[in-house]
């Protein structure tokens, strides 16, 4: 789907900000690009719409070079979303929207249903919402409109700069169940930039860590927790190998079932004697796992029950430890 292939980008002051960058993101992955701030995965986030021109290398979406696209039909093709949320403050939520599907001449009533489709998608009620203004929204849903309108005029991709960093951690974590839930039904292409590892692993198939403009690792979730590549790896993400321990099962880190609860059970599933790594693995490939023991299912694992008791046990398990 989207290929570096030997991308560098550097500045006329001698700055290196991206170093030979080899890297192939598939079709309909999640892909997170994380590091330290100054490490280039925002410039490299940029290079795939041309917000900047890469120095050498190609890059490739779909087989084909983005220098032979008409820039202005490759960004209409890739829906962006920022940190700066950045909506016309003038302009309804309506108007917002439709920025894209308008520049594609798309006909008005084609345009309504979009963004009433849209705004359903995101639990904001077409009615109440599409004619206020930016400024009469929460920055929460100030953001869902922005995720909403990168997906307006259905582009194969969506470029993500940390776009929920600014918000406070409960409307943070709500966005990142949403747009979970979200891919599940639109499966796009993702690539996300954040700094946050816990980010990172709650959302992405895979991810790649960056240092200083060259890729350190790539990898699922598991791997890049349970097999960091080196010391820069393991200390950025905060984490010791005491923090998946192998004696550890996704007993301790899963949503338990209450008794007679009848929630419907996810289609794979995976043994409560199993290690955190092992799930996380799985939850590579699926968003949810059935934890069964002794023939009975006793919960549900995912990606963010697994980050809930990581981040809550971490310090805990580091005293044990000193």
């Amino acid at each position: 789907m989207i290929k570096f292939e030997n991308v560098s980008k550097s500045y006329p002051d001698g700055t290196h900000a991206v170093k030979s960058l080899n890297l192939e993101i598939k079709e309909g992955e999640f892909f997170v690009i994380i590091g330290p701030s100054g490490c280039g995965k925002t410039t490299s986030l940029k290079m795939i719409n041309r917000l900047v021109e890469l120095t050498t290398g190609t890059i490739y979406i779909d087989g084909k070079r983005i220098s032979e696209y008409n820039i202005h039909e490759l960004r209409w093709n890739i829906g962006y979303v920022l940190q700066q949320i950045a909506l016309f403050p003038h302009m309804t939520i309506e108007e917002n929207i439709a920025t894209v599907p308008e520049l594609r001449k798309w006909k008005r009533e084609k345009i309504q249903k979009r963004a009433v489709n849209l705004l359903e998608m995101v639990g904001l009620e077409p009615e109440k919402y599409r004619g206020r203004k930016p400024k009469e929204l929460s920055g929460g849903q100030q953001q869902r409109i922005g995720v909403i309108r990168a997906l307006a005029a259905d582009p194969q991709i969506i470029l993500m700069d940390e776009p929920f960093s600014a918000l406070d951690p409960i409307s943070r974590e709500k966005l990142q169940d949403d747009i979970l839930d979200l891919q599940k039904r639109i499966k796009k292409t993702i690539v996300f930039v954040t700094h946050d590892i816990q980010e990172a692993v709650k959302l992405g198939d895979r991810i790649c860590v960056m240092q200083a403009g060259e890729i350190v690792q790539v990898g699922t979730p598991g791997d890049i927790l349970q097999n960091p590549a080196n010391d820069f790896v393991r200390e950025f993400i905060g984490t010791q190998k005491t923090i998946l321990p192998e004696e550890e099962t996704i007993e301790k880190a899963m949503r338990k079932m209450p008794a007679g609860d009848a929630e419907t059970k996810p289609s794979v599933s995976i043994l409560a004697s199993s290690s955190i790594a092992e799930s996380l693995e799985k939850l590579s490939h699926h968003n949810e796992l059935a934890v069964e023991k002794e023939g009975k299912m006793i919960g549900i694992i995912t990606r963010q029950s697994i980050i809930r008791y990581l981040a809550a046990g971490s310090g805990e398990r580091g005293k044990e430890n000193e």
